[in-house]
């Protein structure tokens, strides 16, 4: 791994496709004034204040973060990292884990709308009881393994999902899944049925009024797999399409390679959505148990 002054980095332990990059206490504390600047109102409502936040950020390491994060994110043997600061103090509150993650997010790309939440990005909290349409937040479900932005027409090159709050929890961790690494990606990925148009639906909640149209599995410019997919969402149009779901969900959850982590507090996960698929595994029940998690899901910079 490349050094970086102000950044610690290493692969993370469970995975060398992982790479973990620590802020250092330096950088932090000379992130509260620029930061300070603007409140959360004034980056929902003008975009470029965001972009200020991002610059602040990549200029205290001499514009080496930026390079780093798209170097990561592009590259397909790697394609995540996790980014935190390496310690976390009274400083660091929710107001500030939004725009640290605002800032990583502005270099990378640009954010798309979250219809869910009425901005660009999304706040949301998981507690022991839950009125909601999705598994997003039923606490007690697994999340099966899945990518984002399958129901909706915007480009959606990669994710961020921010830990801002956890108390009494147990279970919930992280679950990823590189496509190179699953065992049954070939047999899926030849399958033609895979190839073809699915309709893709959301819940009310998702806010948003239309179906689209895409196959599971696309590829790369080299002819790799590229995977769009999330259990809850897709129509079936027949038989064959239903059977091919069920095959293509069986298999990803019995894949043995999957990495099972704990994302700590303060800590965001950011991994291109086209060869990584996410989720999460069930809490143990409390009735106190509360997280609250961050969203923002964009493409990259055109240039």
């Amino acid at each position: 791994m490349q050094n970086i002054a102000g950044l610690e980095i290493h692969e993370h332990e469970k995975s060398k496709r992982i790479i973990n990059i620590s802020l250092d206490d330096e950088i932090i504390k000379k992130l509260i004034f620029p930061f300070n600047k603007f409140d959360l109102t004034a980056l929902e409502l003008k975009p470029f204040t965001r972009f200020t936040i991002a610059k602040s950020l990549d200029d205290l390491t001499n514009n080496k973060l930026s390079e780093l994060m798209n170097k990561i994110l592009r590259d397909r043997d790697t394609g995540c990292f996790i980014i935190g600061p390496k310690n976390i103090t009274s400083k660091i509150n929710d107001k500030f884990l939004v725009k640290l993650s605002t800032a990583i997010a502005h270099l990378i790309g640009v954010p798309n709308h979250d219809s869910m939440a009425g901005k660009y990005y999304a706040r949301f909290e998981v507690k022991h009881e839950d009125k909601s349409d999705s598994y997003l937040r039923k606490a007690y479900r697994n999340m099966d393994l899945h990518t984002d932005g399958t129901y909706v027409k915007e480009i959606t090159d990669w994710l961020i999902m921010t830990k801002i709050n956890e108390e009494n929890v147990k279970g919930g961790e992280t679950a990823m899944l590189h496509l190179d690494d699953w065992e049954h990606c070939d047999d899926l990925f030849s399958d033609p049925v895979g190839k073809q148009n699915f309709m893709w639906g959301s819940p009310k909640s998702k806010n948003i009024d239309y179906k689209v149209e895409h196959p599971v599995f696309s590829s790369d410019e080299e002819g790799r797999p590229h995977i769009s997919y999330i259990d809850q969402f897709p129509e079936p149009k027949n038989m064959e399409q239903g059977n091919f779901l069920q095959k293509l969900s069986d298999s990803l959850e019995e894949s043995n390679n999957k990495v099972i982590t704990k994302l700590p507090v303060g800590n965001s996960i950011i991994a291109n959505n086209y060869f990584w698929l996410h989720g999460r595994k069930p809490f143990e029940e409390n009735k106190e148990l509360n997280r609250e998690l961050l969203r923002i899901r964009g493409s990259f910079f055109v240039n």
